[in-house]
């Protein structure tokens, strides 16, 4: 299916036209009839003889209403430039063309209207070349001229057989399955309740399908779909489509609102473009500069920050960033236009090459290198560009920021991880790194656990949370189990070590000074003598330090098992076995009876115990212990 819009001077006979070749007055508001004047979009549709039925987006002409015509031109397939034969070309025709020209519109043709008006055929064949000039250096060049009479009805058949050809050849629109429709029209009627109209692309829309609408991000239901004023089930890319939704009011909702499937499509106020500026434009388009920047139908206040200049001279092309004044809910390949507030003009526009940039030093090499790969790079290289920018992130992610249909992003992404330019974290490659975004994740690591080490000598390892934390502050939307799968990697690569709720480097190793060994030896000694009545948790601290002891806890040469009560490892094992022999022999013990087999004090044998029931060994039955 495709979509044709108007396209010319105020005047020249675009609605007219489109009542003659279709039967339907586009003109829908009570200002518009009155004053015989496009002011909104209009909307129409026609079956063409091959019986594909085209819809036609109707935009008015006047200079004051061009940014209701940009709303409406966003998303046709094909052009109908409109000049009336007894006027020929007027300031709307070449802006309108510029525009179309700057939206890549390659698909036209012209009717030379109002061709009952004229009656010199010399006229006729000036304003013809006319024409022929004015669209040299277009993306309409070559252009079929047809002169026609929306009065007498002159040409009408020979504008649908060619508009009939040009469609045949116009290859439809692509669908990667994120269907997309750029809102032009909200209204609501009775018994049925919001109702928003646009153009499909990128996908397909289906009758019960949850939608989300950005960048509000209310989610909703579509309730009925149109095409043509005909139900349907189903809409597909590349119609005019009406849809009436569920769970959302018609005040929350405006034109430039972008209804599409949830969870896949971010708005963003920051976006990197390549900038055209009209060769005709009044001056150069300068650093800092304040525009009207409008894409699909939305129109949103935006500064230009040059990257590579200080000013893009008329008919010159440059890297921009542009910051906007509200979301906008783009993705990459999106064409835009921009024109200056005051007084209101069209200077330029071009196409979206990253919709979720950082913020960029101007006129840094390595900058522009990577929009130049982003704009014309092949696709590795534009997925490479896109994950080195927010990595690591999901290989669905990463395809659907790309731009690039499904097929050649994933073909893409093979000859990558197959090439080692790509690697995937986990055995699922659910998460996917650069192999230099991986080596700067790794620095970063271990230059985190070189920190934590030499801050904190006598620990053995990092907290496993606090590095999580740490990652956290650093990586966009760090999950659990993205964590564990760098943890993963990076051990089995031999970059850290894990031992259990703790993370260090290879090398690292508690490391005593004379002195602390000379008191640790000491603290060791006293442990021998005594084994089942050593020091308790504070006299250890008091020979030692709370560092050193924590460090020797660590280590696992001390075992803690109350707050006052610790054994030498050796000793807590012996005492550990011995009691679970006693169990299996007996079945049954008491404190008073491990009190009495190592010859120690109470206090000692009900830390123990109280251990062991902590650590489910043993379960306490009134005054006595069995084995769990």
């Amino acid at each position: 299916m495709h979509v044709i819009g108007t396209a010319g001077h105020v005047d020249h006979g675009k609605s007219m036209l489109v009542k003659a070749l279709t039967g339907i007055d586009p003109d829908r508001l009570k200002e518009e009839k009155e004053r015989q004047m496009t002011i909104d979009l209009g909307f129409a549709w026609l079956t063409l003889p091959s019986g594909e039925q085209v819809g036609i987006v109707d935009v008015p002409g006047h200079k004051d209403f061009i940014e209701n015509m940009l709303a409406g031109v966003g998303g046709i397939d094909a052009a109908l430039l409109v000049v009336a034969a007894d006027e020929g070309v007027m300031p709307q025709t070449r802006e309108h063309l510029a525009i179309l020209d700057l939206l890549g519109v390659k698909s036209g043709l012209v009717a030379l209207t109002k061709v009952d008006l004229v009656d010199d055929p010399e006229w006729l064949e000036l304003v013809e070349a006319e024409v022929e000039e004015l669209l040299e250096g277009t993306t309409l060049a070559d252009a079929p001229i047809i002169p026609v009479s929306a009065k007498t009805g002159q040409g009408l058949p020979e504008l649908v057989a060619e508009l009939d050809a040009l469609l045949q050849r116009t290859p439809p629109r692509r669908d990667l399955g994120r269907p997309r429709l750029s809102i032009d029209r909200v209204f609501s009627i009775t018994g049925f309740g919001t109702v928003v109209t646009g153009t499909l692309v990128d996908g397909a829309f289906e009758l019960g399908q949850e939608v989300e609408i950005l960048p509000q991000g209310i989610k909703a239901r579509i309730r009925g779909l149109q095409t043509h004023k005909r139900r349907i089930e189903r809409a597909m890319p590349g119609s005019r489509v009406a849809i009436n939704l569920a769970g959302v009011s018609k005040n929350e909702l405006r034109r430039g609102d972008v209804v599409t499937t949830p969870g896949w499509l971010k708005p963003t106020q920051l976006v990197d473009v390549r900038l055209r500026c009209l060769a005709d434009a009044p001056r150069p388009l300068r650093h800092n500069t304040m525009l009207k920047f409008f894409s699909g139908s939305a129109e949103v206040v935006a500064r230009a920050r040059l990257l590579d200049s200080e000013a893009i001279p008329p008919g010159e092309e440059g890297w921009v960033q542009l910051r906007l004044a509200k979301p906008v809910a783009l993705i990459k390949g999106d064409r835009f236009i921009v024109r200056q507030p005051s007084p209101p003009l069209t200077i330029g526009g071009g196409v979206v090459v990253d919709p979720h940039p950082r913020r960029h030093r101007r006129f840094h090499p390595e900058v522009l290198k990577r929009l130049e790969a982003l704009a014309y790079g092949t696709p590795q290289e534009v997925l490479l560009q896109f994950l080195q920018i927010e990595e690591p992130c999901q290989a669905r992610e990463l395809i659907e920021r790309s731009g690039l249909t499904d097929q050649v992003a994933t073909e893409a992404l093979e000859e990558l991880l197959a090439q080692g330019q790509v690697l995937a974290l986990g055995g699922g490659g659910q998460y996917l790194v650069s192999k230099q975004g991986w080596e700067a994740l790794l620095e970063r690591l271990t230059s985190i656990l070189g920190d934590y080490h030499r801050r904190n000598p006598l620990h053995k390892g990092m907290p496993r949370g606090e590095l999580r934390e740490y990652l956290r502050r650093r990586i966009r939307g760090l999950s659990s189990k993205l964590f564990n799968e760098i943890m993963t990697r990076a051990a089995s690569e031999g970059k850290l070590v894990e031992e259990g709720a703790i993370v260090r480097l290879p090398e690292h190793r508690v490391r005593f000074t004379p002195d602390q060994q000379r008191r640790v030896d000491q603290l060791l000694a006293a442990f021998e003598r005594e084994p089942y009545t050593p020091p308790s948790v504070a006299e250890a601290r008091a020979m030692v330090g709370p560092e050193v002891l924590n460090a020797l806890i660590e280590e696992g040469r001390l075992v803690k098992v109350s707050e006052d009560v610790i054994f030498l490892a050796e000793t807590y094992e012996e005492m550990v076995e011995r009691v679970i022999a006693r169990l299996r022999r007996e079945g049954r013990i008491t404190v008073a009876q491990v009190r009495d087999m190592f010859a120690t004090s109470r206090k000692y044998a009900l830390a123990l115990m109280e251990h062991l029931d902590k650590r489910k060994v043993t379960e306490r039955v009134g005054d006595e212990r069995v084995l769990r």
